[in-house]
């Protein structure tokens, strides 16, 4: 990490001013910061060192990087330090439009390029001069255009995960600023590709420790299902075995899944013991053929199965299985991006919820699917955007008074009590006016007891943020809830009631 040249033009009046023009790192813009609040997705650091003309802002990162963000919401890394990304401007002062170039374009197009834009700076600017006395001044070495142009994509690819730029209040993430990086699934499945072909090769380590670690088991099977072989059937009866100590999950279906193509009826005995695993693992394989079956019904089960629900093709899968997958193997911010960027397309286009066939109909599953995993990762901002949409689109008042009680969950956890009381608001108002046969019923099952237990754990947390007033209104409101209970639901709830309304009488 360096900042020699950012601290001398900080000292030197004349080596700022060939920066900002035409160079345009202009330090003076730093005092006015970026055109809109913003934070990394990763919760790290960041600091204004200067601004151009077009509203677009340079920050230094924790570890000195360079991320540089447009005013029409683009980021993306152009350096690992500051002098590097200086180095880049002046050396490539039209640097914002080769952030698609690479090295792969070949010298002939990039000289071409290059030459093209700096014609059209220098109609207006002179920047040849400029350029050799400010490289001179602080340091920097005569690079050529193709060398920068692949230091520059290099940089641009380190921009995800961890210097994902979001905007501060809405929490979406600015788009990247150049290529895209591999596939989600490609980085996660490397791993397990790896172990593949550490069984393929007969490592009876391998074997032993693949088959006993429930997570490089998972990605072994995984890579499994996309790099088939001929010779792959005695591993896999191996790590089938193994997966039922997970019980019924998707690897164990896909394990015996990947068994039973190959057609082999010997098989049958162990898939049949597999499925008696427990009840969970009983329905998960139903319908497998029982043992005495032929090799066609085998292969047939198997191929059914594959074709609904596996296949060749890992970008045909879920997102929600790699991001599962990066999770477990400590990949927290990979899984965190990926996430905030299926949130921010459904934010952007609510038709991507439509549901097949019924165009008019939304399936709100996978917000509510999002809301559970950022809250798993710990990133509530997130969770609430999730929940917060999931909320609005429901259409029954049961799913209404639900989906607001979670919510109101999830903003008294992020601190955010005032809208915490107003959720709860509404949910006291759906219960009111149930308007659908299951809600009419709140107060005899468990979503009333949950209801009314929020009110006091929200009641508590005023109390210890010095909002009593507020506190005792919310309080009179969750024992009208805690009245309507029936005798069982109310049981679990007193305990909690009564120290809320203790703690009230306290601050009163």
């Amino acid at each position: 990490m360096s900042d020699h040249a950012l601290r001398l033009l900080r000292q030197g009046r004349r080596l700022a001013e060939l920066a900002a023009h035409p160079f345009d790192f202009d330090l003076g813009r730093a005092a006015h910061g970026h055109v809109e609040e913003v934070r990394l997705a990763s919760g790290g650091p960041l600091e204004v060192v200067a601004g151009d003309g077009t509203g677009g802002t340079y920050f230094v990162c924790a570890d000195g990087s360079v991320l540089y963000a447009d005013s029409e919401g683009a980021a993306g890394i152009i350096g690992s330090s500051a002098d590097e990304a200086l180095e880049l401007v002046i050396g490539l002062p039209g640097w914002r439009d080769y952030t698609h170039l690479s090295p792969d374009d070949g010298e002939e197009k990039i000289l071409a390029r290059v030459a093209e834009t700096e014609d059209e700076i220098r109609e207006y600017y002179g920047i040849d001069e400029e350029r050799a006395e400010l490289r001179a001044a602080l340091g920097f070495p005569e690079r050529s255009p193709v060398e920068l142009v692949s230091r520059l994509r290099a940089a641009l690819l380190r921009t995800e995960p961890d210097f994902v730029l979001l905007n501060a209040d809405e929490g979406c993430a600015y788009d990247r600023l150049g290529p895209d990086g591999p596939p989600l699934w490609e980085t996660v499945l490397a791993a397990g590709r790896a172990e593949l072909t550490r069984l393929w090769e007969g490592d009876p380590t391998a074997w032993r420790e693949v088959a006993e670690d429930p997570v490089r088991r998972r990605l072994t099977l995984r890579a499994a299902q996309f790099d088939r072989a001929e010779g792959d059937l005695e591993l896999l009866r191996h790590l089938l075995r193994h997966e039922t100590r997970s019980s019924m999950t998707e690897e164990l279906r896909l394990a015996a899944v990947l068994v039973g193509l190959h057609g082999d009826t010997g098989d049958l005995p162990l898939l049949l013991e597999v499925r008696e695993t427990d009840f969970d693992t009983a329905c998960g394989l139903g319908g497998m053929p029982e043992p005495g079956a032929s090799a066609d019904e085998l292969r047939r089960w198997a191929r059914e199965l594959d074709e609904s629900l596996f296949g060749t093709d890992p970008s045909d899968e879920p997102v929600s299985i790699w991001t599962d997958l990066a999770r477990d193997q400590g990949m927290t911010e990979l899984a965190r991006v990926t996430l905030i960027r299926e949130l921010d397309d459904i934010v952007m286009d609510q038709s991507k919820l439509r549901r097949p066939g019924a165009p008019r109909a939304l399936d709100t599953a996978p917000l509510s699917g999002l809301a559970r995993d950022f809250e798993e990762l710990g990133d509530l901002p997130q969770a609430l955007r999730a929940q917060r949409l999931y909320a609005a689109l429901q259409e029954t008042a049961w799913d209404r008074a639900t989906a607001r009680h979670t919510l109101a969950r999830l903003e008294r956890e992020a601190g955010r009590l005032p809208q915490a009381v107003n959720s709860l608001a509404a949910v006291r108002e759906a219960l009111a006016t149930p308007g659908d046969a299951p809600l009419r019923h709140w107060h005899r099952v468990n979503l009333g007891r949950f209801i009314a237990e929020e009110h006091y754990r929200l009641t508590l947390a005023l109390v210890e943020t010095g909002c009593v007033p507020e506190a005792r209104v919310l309080l009179a409101a969750a024992d009208a809830v805690l009245g309507e209970l029936s005798d069982n639901a109310a049981k679990g709830v007193r305990e909690l009631a009564e120290r809320a309304a203790a703690r009230v009488g306290e601050a009163d």
